[in-house]
C-alpha cells in the first residue's frame, strides 16, 4: 500500500477558525506494513480562500509551501524532510474559486522508533500567515502473533462500488476521502470510518470475534453503541462503516472500535477523537446524581481490560449472582458501571470521600501477589491470598520447614476471628504453592487428620 504525495480540489467547506489564524488541518493514521515497519498516512486540508492573493503581471495568485518532517528521536536521523509547492492562480470573478478546499495525503514507510512529526502550511503571500503541528509519533510493529486492529482513519465520503482506481485516495478496492478537520455539522452529520483487522484467523481458523463500534461523550457516557460477530475466511479485513451523528449534542466525542475473540475474552481497541457542531440539538442536564458521582469516579475511565481485571480480582466478595451479571456484561461503559455500584454497596464509610475498605482490600491483592505468587498462579489466587485478601494479616505465623517426618507447612493465627481462628497451609507439591489443609473458622475447609497430606 504505497503511496506518494496527490493533491485534489474538493468543493465545500465549513470554516470554524477565527480569522487571524491560517486554517490547516492535519490527521494520521498507521496501518500494519511488515513485522518491522508500520505504514503511516499523513492527512491534511486548507481551503485556498484563506491564502492571501498576490498580483503579478496583471494575473492573482496564490502561493504556499507545505512541509513534512520525520525525525528519529534517537538517532536524530531526518528520515523525511520535504517541501511541497502551491501555486494556482485564480481568478476573483469566479465565485467557485472561493471555497475550494486542497486535500492531500502523503504516505510513508517507518521502522519501529520514537519520532518527531512535524507538518505546517506557510502563506508565501503573507509570511506572518502559517500553521504548524508537532507530534510525537511512536511505532509500534502490529504483532504478528496475535489478532490486532489498527489506527481509524475518519472520513467524509467512502466509495465501494465502482471505485475509481486511479483516484488518489483508492486502496483496498475503496476509494477512501479521509476528514482531517475531525469535525462533523447537521449539514454533514455522517461520519465514516476505515480501520484493518490483522491476523483474525492466523492461528486458529474457526475464530470468532466481536467488533463492537462505540461513541463516547466528553463526560465519559456511552451514547452509541453496536456490536456484530465476525468469522473472516480471509486473514486480514478492512472494516469501514459510517455513524450518523444527526441526533448528538454539539460537543467532542470519542469513537472507538473494540475488537474482542470471544474465545480468550482478549480484546483490543482503536479510537479517535472528532468534533460535532449541531445546534438544533439541545444538551440534555438530566443526569441523575448517581450517575454524575460514576462518571467522576476512577471507575468512569476504565479500559475494558481493566474493568475485566480489576473484577477478577474482586471475586471473592462477589456474589454467585453478581458473577453472572458480570459475564452477561458485552459494553464497556456497563462494565464500568457495574463496578462502581459493586464497590458503592461495600463501602462501609460512605460519609468520606474515600472508600477506606477497596483501598484495604487492593492493597491486600498487591501484597498477596508480592509474596504469595504460585508457580502458575498469581499471589490472591492461591489459598494463603485468599485468605490474605479476605481476613487480613494474621495474628501469628509459625513456619514449619521441610523435615524428615512433614514437608514444608504453616499455621496462621488470626485472635480477632471468632475468638481465635486457625489455618494450616501445606505446600504439598514442593513448588511453593502453600494450599490449604485445615480451618477452625466456619465455612473454611474443615480436616482434623490433615497430617497425613503433608507426611513424607
Amino acid at each position: 500500500m504505497k503511496k506518494i504525495l496527490f493533491l485534489i480540489f474538493i468543493a465545500g467547506s465549513i470554516n470554524v477558525f477565527a480569522q487571524s489564524e491560517l486554517p490547516f488541518n492535519f490527521d494520521f493514521a498507521q496501518f500494519k506494513y511488515d513485522s518491522l515497519s508500520n505504514y503511516l498516512e499523513v492527512y491534511y486540508s486548507f481551503n485556498q480562500q484563506d491564502l492571501e492573493t498576490e498580483k503579478k503581471d496583471g494575473k492573482n495568485f496564490v502561493d504556499a509551501i507545505i512541509h513534512i518532517q520525520i525525525q528519529n528521536n534517537k538517532s536524530g536521523e531526518l528520515v523525511v524532510n520535504k517541501n511541497w509547492a502551491y501555486k494556482k492562480e485564480i481568478d476573483k470573478n469566479d465565485s467557485t474559486n472561493t471555497n475550494n478546499v486542497l486535500l492531500g495525503v502523503v504516505g510513508y514507510v517507518l521502522k519501529e522508533g520514537d519520532y518527531s512529526l512535524s507538518v505546517s502550511l506557510n502563506d508565501k503571500g503573507d509570511l506572518h500567515k502559517h500553521k504548524d503541528y508537532n507530534e510525537n509519533l511512536v511505532i509500534t510493529p502490529f504483532d504478528s502473533n496475535e489478532f490486532s486492529i489498527s489506527n481509524i482513519e475518519l472520513s467524509n465520503r467512502i466509495v465501494n462500488e465502482n471505485a475509481n482506481k486511479n483516484s488518489i485516495f483508492y486502496k483496498n478496492t475503496l476509494e477512501v476521502y479521509p476528514n482531517p478537520t475531525m469535525i462533523y455539522s447537521e449539514l454533514a452529520p455522517v461520519m465514516f470510518y476505515y480501520s484493518e483487522l490483522y491476523n483474525l484467523n492466523k492461528f486458529d481458523k474457526g475464530a470468532t470475534f466481536t467488533l463492537t463500534k462505540l461513541v463516547q461523550n466528553s463526560e465519559g457516557r456511552i451514547v452509541k453503541s453496536k456490536s456484530k460477530k465476525i468469522k473472516s475466511r480471509e486473514n486480514s479485513i478492512v472494516e469501514i462503516g459510517f455513524v450518523n451523528l444527526s441526533k448528538l449534542p454539539t460537543g467532542t466525542y470519542t469513537f472507538i472500535l473494540n475488537l474482542k475473540n470471544d474465545l480468550t475474552d482478549k480484546a483490543y481497541a482503536s479510537s479517535k477523537k472528532f468534533f460535532l457542531i449541531n445546534p438544533k440539538v439541545k444538551k440534555s442536564n438530566k443526569i441523575a446524581s448517581g450517575e454524575k458521582k460514576f462518571l467522576g469516579s476512577e471507575f468512569g475511565v476504565l479500559t475494558m481490560e481493566e474493568c475485566n481485571r480489576m473484577f477478577d480480582e474482586s471475586k471473592l466478595l462477589a456474589s454467585k449472582k453478581e458473577i453472572d451479571q458480570f459475564k452477561q456484561l458485552d459494553s464497556l461503559n456497563q462494565k464500568r458501571k457495574f463496578l462502581f455500584d459493586f464497590w458503592t454497596k461495600r463501602d462501609m464509610e460512605p460519609a468520606t470521600a474515600k472508600n477506606e475498605f477497596k483501598e484495604l482490600y487492593f492493597k491486600r491483592i498487591k501484597y498477596c501477589n508480592e509474596h504469595f505468587k504460585g508457580f502458575t498462579l498469581k499471589g490472591y489466587k492461591t489459598d494463603r491470598g485468599r485468605v490474605y485478601t479476605l481476613y487480613g494479616k494474621p495474628s501469628e505465623i509459625e513456619r514449619h520447614p521441610s523435615s524428615s517426618d512433614f514437608k514444608p507447612y504453616e499455621i496462621w493465627r488470626y485472635n480477632n476471628i471468632e475468638g481465635g481462628a486457625t489455618f494450616i497451609f501445606g505446600d504439598i507439591t514442593g513448588f511453593n504453592n502453600y494450599e490449604l489443609l485445615h480451618s477452625t473458622k466456619r465455612g473454611e475447609l474443615q480436616d482434623p487428620n490433615w497430617q497425613r497430606r503433608i507426611s513424607m
